[in-house]
């Protein structure tokens, strides 16, 4: 009888420890567009639902086909959602308390926008005076690249 009756009584220990823990596990908060005449370009369900297949198609039109708009850019997001706490300081996609990290930690899910991409809206970007944009460094390279060919076909 205890050899039928111990699994029994393990798998309902386990299913009242488990419903005692959802129950208790609260939902993410997600910050609030700074600026409140803003709206997102899909409404507030719709992108907790399918945000990424939108960053996904924005994506692949502008790395396959050059196209670049502002309505659906991640850049438009971090700009509008992430802004600085109470003591002024404007947190990295590894903090908690970042707009992303919240739901993709809640959701055991891996942030890799960042890695190519600003965590941060360009304002709050520390650069010293010897940084210069990534447009300027980009200009600064192919100038070079073009001064080496020339050297090279002449």
């Amino acid at each position: 009888m205890t050899r039928f009756l111990r699994p029994i009584l393990v798998l309902i220990g386990f299913m009242l420890l488990s419903t005692s823990t959802l129950a208790e596990t609260p939902f993410p908060t997600v910050q609030k567009a700074s600026d409140e005449g803003a709206k997102c370009i899909e409404p507030t369900h719709e992108m907790r639902r399918n945000h990424m297949n939108y960053i996904l198609h924005e994506r692949d039109e502008t790395m396959h086909e050059g196209v670049r708009n502002e309505p659906g850019s991640l850049a438009a997001c971090i700009d509008c959602h992430v802004e600085p706490n109470e003591q002024g300081v404007v947190v990295d996609h590894d903090n908690k308390d970042h707009f992303c990290n919240g739901c993709h930690q809640y959701a055991s899910v891996q942030i890799d926008c960042f890695q190519c991409h600003a965590d941060r809206p360009q304002e709050y970007i520390k650069r010293s005076s010897h940084t210069s944009s990534i447009k300027d460094q980009l200009q600064q390279t192919l100038a070079a690249s073009d001064a080496s060919s020339e050297g090279v076909n002449q």
